[in-house]
């Protein structure tokens, strides 16, 4: 069976590479299609691209921590498709394979066609399983655009390709700002080493067109807002509010540190014991750039499991390599190989039963409470235009309502206090957010999670004020699964 699937993708170039990873990625992905949602940033960024679809550009409106392009994708979807969860988590499955076949691309050029393809198949799987990575998260985004321009980087040297590269660049940073660490680590290592050379003016000039093309993408994001008097709240929502959440004491660089010595110490190891090639330009660019998003997570201290989609792409290619100069083809493991290719969606497997569960009970294959909530408030006929979600917001997106207040458009950002000073927001804390809320806007229903701290467990002061009010001013109304209605005492 393995060898039939190594002479399968031997006949295969170009597109057809493309679509069997595209059909791998569809397949693995597929069951989560009907879930409400799969991480809150996934639904924050929904609220904020309607919003934008709306009319409203990303900040005015809603306010989330991520640079522009990132909600940029999700109104384009919107724009073109409206309301379809199919939609948005087909952009996924398209992500996936684009960051798979470019690794591919690098992986065949580097050492041969096998470890790009089997490298791109294990990118299929790391990106689409384990956590929140079924859903679409603005890293599947950044590392598309990323992979693109590294391919660029490593292989093309036509001048239209530099600038290309550099758009890719552009974009990528203005995905996911922390992406930027592993660009500057990549151009100030090629700088240093054009210094050595005798072709260095070629190379400044090439990395002049790069950074022109990266420049002017970031320019680009700014100028919606320059036309419309916003320029500074651009500049204070992408790039300012970034530095205060990187610096906040909510990461931990402790935590981090595990991973860090792990693949440095690998990755070094590989080299002393010559599995890699220290010696090859692109693999060298390779290894720069996991130092570079491994010192991202070391700066903001944080390395939760959709972080890592950026480190994955250029790590597994190096892993192909090393493994395949260990020659441990050698060792009869085909048959372990295709067993843990089979179980390895587990939770594909497992989801596709929840569907079908879900059908069953409830006749509809989407699924979830954020589903569930706005089915239950249409069915009962209840006013929609005053909740508070402190769980399951997408609620909002299905009742084409908007969250209460800027800062609650993603019910985390409430209690970051660091955030305030950049939302262009008339509260400056979280305490004075709450009270504004809780005494002001009075929400007729209240959303939660059951058996959950309302916020974390850090949290006392916003949780015991929260819990005093829901206590005092609300009843449970309603449980619909795992979410609790409340409902305020005045309506009735």
């Amino acid at each position: 069976m393995l060898q039939g699937a190594t002479r399968f993708y031997g006949t295969l170039h170009g597109w057809g590479i493309f679509t069997a990873l595209l059909i791998l990625s569809f397949l693995v992905r597929f069951p989560f299609f009907f879930r409400d949602y799969i991480d809150r940033d996934e639904s924050t960024f929904i609220l904020v691209a309607q919003s934008w679809v709306d009319g409203h550009l990303p900040y005015t409106q809603l306010w989330d921590l991520k640079p522009p392009i990132t909600f940029l994708m999700f109104a384009i979807i919107i724009y073109l498709f409206g309301k379809s969860f199919i939609a948005i988590r087909l952009m996924g499955v398209i992500l996936v394979a684009i960051t798979a076949f470019f690794s591919y691309k690098i992986g065949m050029r580097l050492y041969n066609k096998k470890v790009g393809f089997l490298s791109a198949v294990a990118l299929v799987y790391l990106q689409s399983l384990f956590g929140s990575l079924q859903g679409v998260m603005s890293e599947h985004i950044c590392v598309a655009f990323f992979t693109i321009a590294l391919y660029l980087l490593l292989f093309n040297k036509d001048k239209r390709y530099f600038f290309i590269s550099g758009v890719l660049f552009g974009l990528a940073i203005m995905t996911k700002l922390n992406i930027a660490y592993a660009v500057l680590f990549l151009f100030f290592y090629l700088f240093l080493k054009s210094l050595k050379e005798k072709n260095a003016q070629k190379m400044i000039i090439k990395l002049f067109i790069i950074g022109m093309a990266l420049v002017l993408v970031i320019f680009a994001t700014a100028i919606p807002y320059y036309l419309q008097g916003e320029l500074q709240l651009w500049w204070q929502s992408v790039f300012e509010a970034a530095m205060a959440y990187s610096t906040a004491d909510e990461g931990s660089v402790i935590k981090v540190i595990p991973i860090v010595f792990f693949v440095m110490g690998f990755l070094l190891w590989a080299f002393k014991k010559k599995w890699l090639d220290y010696d090859s330009a692109q693999i060298q660019l390779l290894f720069v750039t996991i130092v570079g998003v491994l010192f991202s997570y070391l700066q903001t201290g944080k390395a939760n499991g959709h972080y890592l989609i950026q480190l994955y792409p250029p790590l597994v290619i190096l892993m192909g390599i090393m493994l395949s100069n260990l020659k441990l083809k050698k060792i009869k493991i085909k048959y372990p190989v295709i067993i843990l290719l089979l179980l390895f969606p587990l939770e594909s497997y497992l989801e596709t039963y929840n569907v079908i569960q879900n059908k069953l009970s409830k006749n509809n294959f989407f699924n979830g409470e954020g589903i569930d909530l706005p089915n239950y408030f249409k069915a009962n006929n209840l006013p929609t235009d005053n909740i508070l979600f402190l769980e399951y917001h997408i609620g909002y997106w299905l009742l084409d309502e908007k969250p209460l207040t800027k800062a609650a458009t993603h019910p985390s950002s409430i209690l970051r206090d660091e955030l305030y000073p950049y939302m262009n927001h008339k509260r400056t804390n979280s305490a004075e957010e709450l009270t504004f809320l809780f005494e002001d806007i009075k929400p007729s229903y209240v959303i939660t999670r059951k058996n959950r701290r309302i916020f974390d467990k850090a949290k006392y002061a916003a949780n015991l004020y929260t819990n005093l009010q829901l206590i005092r001013h609300y009843k449970p109304l309603d449980t619909i699964d795992n979410a609790i209605i409340y409902e305020r005492l005045q309506l009735k």
